[in-house]
């Protein structure tokens, strides 16, 4: 896909043309996690947020009425709507400056001139572009005048990385539960991205193709008649002679330079990359196991050309992972990274991930004192980042299936793909959210707010796993007990904890069992002020005090 300067979006609708302006669809069904990108690839829209006990999550909104001071009433007929936090992303577009539409129009609220209890419904919610807050308490229907009422805010957004980001955030405030629960988060009708300067490369939609196909071929056919071969030759040579320098600068500047290892190298040590050699599916791509020609075993994770993993996060794994050095962490061989290839090169680790040990390989019986050493061990492992390492790190990513066994199954900490370095003397990043659903702390899920207690709460999700031998979500059990975390705390409450012990273990330390399921409620407190540091946890179990 070439790079574009354009797009617009009929949110929550179908294909709209108005004013001049092809509004693409927007019909997804958006779950209460959720990331799509269109077809066409030019945009995406993500969702985070839940309504309890009602659907309506990032749904689409359908107007009650017609929007009337508006030549487009058409674009306002839907809108899409989120319970917390609702993203548009603008990908592959050329640098530069834009001018960024929003159109509202609230279609789904009472006329508060009606004077009824309904009419007393307000939907409030905060507006960031490229992470910047751009309005704040943004009302519709004040701003517009009234609900059913069109009304269109214009920004200038620099994009400078041919991302753009426009975010929608519920923060709290305006009312929730009037005439019904739900749909009182975000809600937006259209969106349309303009750039301020002349586009040096244009989109061309592949589904309009076939209709410049004449133009197309002349446009296509006379310069390649015109273009030498040794133009051609020299061009390859000096972009391929660029591209390289272009890597080895990747590579120069990130500190202590890592072993590298050419693609053809791995390409041979795993066979051609054999599905027979694959060892797993990460976030960021396949990872196989490998045979280096020093005799080496090895695991090679292959970064995916569709992952959303950039140059810059693959460096910054590299360099995060060659500054630390923890027994209870995956030690980095090396790399290799020549041109849209990118791979990372580690230990290999007998007994694959913790996930598949409790969960799927029941040939590994993990009995009670291993599964506490694996708790304990993991501890310290976080420990050592959070606390010991320099610069200190949050990983983002703790769960079971980034937790690898080795033959002794000692567990060392992996995929530090999503780490996050963060400096002393502040006391949280504002981000991006990553992770996986069902491991990600509240504040950090819902508003970006990332510490280290967000590296807590996943362990502690990660503890009760462990003692349970079963995942944080399993549909297959019965209504009260899907839900790990509710499980446990009911169970808590009702002084039945142990009810929550694997019923495949024979025979485990009920003290021990009890300490452990305290840890793990203890670390999913919802406050990250609540979260005692990791740490805490080795001291206290040393000193069997807890």
């Amino acid at each position: 896909m070439l790079a574009d300067a354009n797009f617009a979006i009929n949110c929550g609708g179908p294909v709209v043309f108005a004013d001049g302006i092809r509004y693409e669809a927007e019909t997804s069904s958006l779950g209460m996690a959720s990331f799509n990108v269109i077809d066409t690839e030019k945009w995406a829209v993500s969702n985070v947020g839940s309504i309890t006990d009602v659907v309506v999550a990032a749904n689409k909104q359908s107007s009650l009425e017609p929007v009337r001071n508006t030549n487009s009433p058409e674009l306002y007929q839907t809108s899409r709507i989120s319970a917390g936090s609702l993203r548009y992303h603008g990908l592959g577009l050329e640098n530069g400056p834009y001018t960024v539409n929003l159109l509202f129009a609230e279609t789904a609220l009472r006329d508060q001139s009606n004077h009824t209890w309904e009419s007393l419904r307000r939907r409030v919610f905060d507006i960031y572009i490229q992470g910047t807050i751009v309005l704040k308490d943004f009302d519709i229907s004040n701003e517009a005048g009234g609900v059913n009422r069109a009304i269109t805010k214009n920004f200038i957004a620099t994009v400078s990385e041919n991302h753009l980001e426009i975010h929608l955030f519920w923060a709290g405030k305006g009312t929730c539960c009037i005439p019904q629960p739900g749909s009182y988060g975000p809600s937006i009708s259209a969106i349309s991205v303009v750039s301020n300067f002349t586009p040096n490369i244009s989109w061309i939609d592949p589904r309009t193709a076939n209709e410049n196909r004449t133009g197309l071929i002349v446009g296509v056919a006379v310069p390649v008649g015109v273009v030498t071969f040794t133009l051609i030759l020299i061009f390859v040579v000096f972009y391929m002679r660029r591209k390289k320098d272009d890597d080895e600068k990747e590579l120069v500047g990130i500190g202590p330079r890592p072993n590298t290892f050419s693609y053809a190298e791995l390409r041979a040590a795993t066979d051609e990359f054999s599905p027979s050699n694959k060892l797993g599916e990460g976030g960021f791509g396949p990872v196989y196991k490998g045979n280096l020609s020093d005799g080496r075993i090895v695991a090679v994770k292959r970064l995916s050309v569709a992952s959303y993993q950039g140059k810059s996060q693959f460096v910054t794994e590299i360099a995060t992972i060659s500054v630390v050095q923890h027994r209870n962490l995956v030690k980095l061989y090396g790399c290799c990274i020549e041109g849209n290839r990118r791979l990372l090169v580690y230990e290999y680790l007998e007994n694959k991930s913790l996930d598949q040990a409790l969960f799927g390989n029941k040939d590994l019986h993990l009995d009670w004192p291993t599964r506490f050493r694996i708790c304990l061990a993991t501890a310290r492992g976080l420990a050592y980042l959070h606390e010991e390492s320099r610069p200190r790190i949050i990983h983002r990513d703790v769960k079971a299936s980034n937790i690898l066994l080795d033959a002794e199954l000692c567990p060392k900490i992996s995929d530090f793909g999503l780490a996050k370095l963060y400096d002393d003397k502040k006391t949280h990043i504002s981000t991006q959210v990553a992770g996986t659903i069902g491991y990600l702390a509240p504040e950090y899920a819902m508003r970006g707010h990332l510490t280290e207690k967000a590296d807590v709460f996943s362990f502690g999700v990660v503890a009760l796993e462990i003692v349970s031998g079963r995942p944080n979500s399993d549909n297959r059990q019965d209504n009260d007990e899907i839900y790990l975390l509710e499980w446990a705390w009911t169970l808590y409450e009702s002084n039945q904890s142990l009810g929550l012990v694997d019923p495949t273990l024979v025979e485990f330390d009920e003290t021990e069992a009890l300490r452990m399921i305290r840890v793990g409620l203890l670390c999913t407190q919802a406050s990250p002020m609540m979260r005692p540091p990791i740490c805490i946890f080795i001291e206290l179990d040393e000193n069997h005090c807890l």
